[in-house]
């Protein structure tokens, strides 16, 4: 019996980079450099030169930016 599963699908990225994240907020790539230089935007990790961002805190970033409508 093999281990390898024709036709699965493979699990979503847990983190993206700069481009792939602003599209996952729904926001442009400049937006996200932006605030990452104000501060109030998602969480980031840098290792070396590059900007990650985990998927688990862009959730939370838009969880936490979540308005009920009246």
């Amino acid at each position: 019996m093999s281990d390898h599963t024709e036709g699965a699908a493979a699990p979503p990225p847990a983190v993206l980079n700069t481009p792939d994240a602003a599209r996952y907020v729904g926001m442009s790539a400049a937006w996200l450099k932006w605030k990452r230089g104000v501060g109030g935007g998602p969480a980031y990790c840098r290792i070396g030169s590059r900007i990650l961002y985990r998927v688990a805190d862009l959730d939370a970033y838009l969880l936490a930016h979540r308005r009920e409508v009246a």
